[in-house]
């Protein structure tokens, strides 16, 4: 009986690539700006004519466990203030301690600040502060002074203020610049001009609904949305945010790497019949070579993340031989198995990166649940990620939806928003300290799967995506035609249009998404038929060619032995022994696959899985000195 897994076996028809970072300690800072909060947030309509005055936050310290919030009222019109009440709104977990110079209180997560008998009188030009103590890390928003704008904007009687502008979307994404367009927003008497808002803080006024932001640091995280304002200079609610993170600059390159991402696949299961291990990367020398892994696979069951293996993953007893460091685990220990083993590589390998993937070709099916609730999906995901007893293992999260809106395993209707509605959750939650991935459809035919789904969109809330180009055909069409599993490129032939390699790129990077955020597939396995007697590809058979764990699947260290190339087309090989058919890509083939990447421009490379690689890592290392 196989002892492979069922989530490999099943990784069969319609995969498009069989599915799939120290976890970043630090909690992003505070930069001690002073902020318009109308600026950060949506602002509820006053429901008076508004004073004509501001109120601005500053985050004047933080020291980890709290920090010291000053908020300052400002009379910018002609007249004195007799009065004035702040409110605005702290996320869950961000609350005022102590507080001075103001009474302070709370509704759950709205709070509200009003002057003191002494203080509330502020004369034209004047401003008048106080400060408090508080928990947390979040920032307020919602902010309304008397009721009003906190930005000053304030209404006009009988003149409404502008609607909501449209979230912006992001485009032609370098190391250094961005551009944003959104939808106008409208207004009764007419809209005058939009606030460009990065990171909270406003950077421009346009007077049209597109903005190129320069001067911006290489691979970096930004936060854009925009304000609109009317002709009597009424502020409209904020738009949603986009997040942008700039192209080059890497932080994490490691021994034998450069600025591309080289990933691979850790499979929870391979720890048993294939009897894969941890310390397997480390004597085939492939942890030298590799910038990131993704481990698989958690399940997604009733809209949340849940643990996929729970002996694989914490609990498996390893012997001194087996482990990464030769020190044997005890029955006491509060961590084991996978999990801890990574834990020790990451400690001799410290530019590595892990991050824990969810879904899989098997597990997908819960996917259409957790789009009905984004943000609860999110959290769950949050909480299990980062569980004290294994945070510091993983530095994000990856999904791998098979597939949003089309079929794979079982069909999804969630829509065509679905994926951003989910990717933007996730990165509300993990924040931009934490790395959020995606392994994806690679169908680039008209009207295929890249086209059920708002790939562009999701992508400004991913890091990358991992494209599936691999298993555009196999067996499970037993009577052929023969047919590389991972053609680079289409040729003569080819029994799918739109299926292979270059298309799949080119279709992502024509709707938007940047090809730094891109990264090309490979398989560490081949595909192949049986009863089939022309060597070139085109050939009929009778049906799968056996494999060692089910049929018409191989690993490469097997094939390079048992079924040696003889031959290549569309950039990978292909090789005919018996009347066996088998195609899988080599270490020369991988070597033009990643020069192709790399003049496509794309962020790297990844790979499913290491245990098909052979034992000293060939076919790590041929991705290794190709990308670099």
């Amino acid at each position: 009986m196989s002892t492979e897994s069922p989530r490999r076996s099943s990784r069969l028809r319609w995969r498009l690539g069989p599915g799939r970072a120290t976890r970043a300690k630090a909690v992003a800072g505070f930069t001690a700006l002073l902020l318009p909060l109308a600026a950060m947030v949506g602002l509820a309509s006053p429901a008076q004519a508004a004073t004509s005055a501001t109120a601005t936050y500053l985050k004047k310290s933080d020291w980890g466990s709290g920090f010291e919030g000053q908020w300052t009222v400002k009379n910018t019109g002609t007249t004195a203030l007799s009065s004035w009440t702040i409110e605005w709104d702290f996320p869950s977990g961000t609350a005022v301690g102590s507080a001075w110079d103001a009474s302070v209180t709370s509704s759950g997560t709205h709070w509200t600040a009003k002057n003191l008998g002494w203080n509330g009188t502020v004369a034209p030009g004047a401003s008048i502060s106080f400060g408090f103590n508080g928990t947390g890390s979040g920032s307020p928003t919602g902010c309304k002074l008397n009721g009003a704008s906190c930005d000053g904007g304030g209404t006009v009687p009988g003149d409404s203020a502008p609607s909501k502008p449209g979230t912006p979307t992001a485009s032609g994404i370098t190391d250094t610049s961005v551009k944003l367009s959104w939808s106008a927003a409208t207004d009764d008497k007419g809209v005058k001009n939009y606030d460009v808002l990065r990171d909270g803080a406003k950077v421009a006024t346009v007077t049209t609904t597109t903005y190129t932001d320069t001067g911006l640091t290489k691979g970096t995280d930004y936060s854009y949305s925009v304000q609109a304002r009317d002709t009597a200079d009424q502020t409209g609610p904020v738009s949603g945010a986009v997040a942008v993170r700039t192209t080059g600059g890497n932080d994490n390159p490691g021994p034998g790497t450069g600025s591309k991402v080289n990933l691979g696949y850790f499979t929870n299961w391979g720890v048993y019949g294939r009897n894969y291990h941890v310390k397997n990367l480390v004597t085939s020398g492939s942890a030298e070579k590799i910038t990131h892994i993704n481990y698989a696979f958690g399940n997604v069951q009733g809209g949340k993340c849940t643990i996929g293996d729970s002996y694989a993953d914490y609990d498996k007893a390893y012997t001194a031989d087996q482990s990464v460091d030769g020190v044997a685990d005890t029955w006491d220990q509060p961590l084991r198995g996978n999990f801890n083993q990574l834990r020790k590589l990451k400690a001799k390998y410290p530019h590595i990166k892990v991050i824990w993937s969810f879904g899989g070709w098997t597990w997908s099916g819960g996917f259409g649940a957790a789009a009905q609730n984004p943000a609860a999906f999110a959290q769950s995901c949050y909480d299990l990620v980062e569980d004290p007893r294994w945070a510091d293992v993983f530095d994000g999260i990856d999904i791998d939806w098979e597939y949003p809106n089309a079929c794979g395993l079982t069909c999804d209707t969630s829509g065509p928003a679905a994926l951003k509605n989910l990717s933007s959750a996730l990165r509300a939650k993990f924040g931009a300290k934490n790395l959020v991935t995606a392994a994806i459809t690679a169908d680039g035919s008209d009207g295929g799967k890249i086209d059920a789904a708002d790939y562009a969109g999701a992508a400004q809330s991913f890091d990358w995506y991992n494209v599936m180009t691999y298993d555009f055909f196999g067996a499970w069409e037993a009577k052929g035609p023969t047919a590389p599993h991972s053609p680079l490129n289409a040729y003569a032939g080819i029994p799918q249009d739109g299926f292979n390699s270059a298309a799949a790129i080119a279709k992502l990077k024509a709707k938007g998404v940047p090809a730094s955020k891109l990264l090309l597939g490979i398989g560490f396995y081949g595909r192949g038929w049986t009863g089939v007697t022309q060597a070139a590809p085109g050939g009929t058979a009778t049906g799968a060619a056996p494999g060692t764990y089910e049929a018409g699947i191989e690993d490469y260290k097997v094939l390079k032995n048992s079924c040696p190339a003889t031959g290549t087309i569309a950039g990978t090989a292909y090789a005919h022994c018996g009347t066996n058919w088998w195609s899988y890509d080599t270490p020369a083939t991988i070597t033009s696959k990643m020069a192709w990447a790399n003049s496509q421009g794309l962020g790297g490379a990844f790979f499913w899985e290491f245990s098909g690689d052979t034992a000293n890592g060939e076919l790590v290392s041929a991705m290794d000195s190709g990308l670099n």
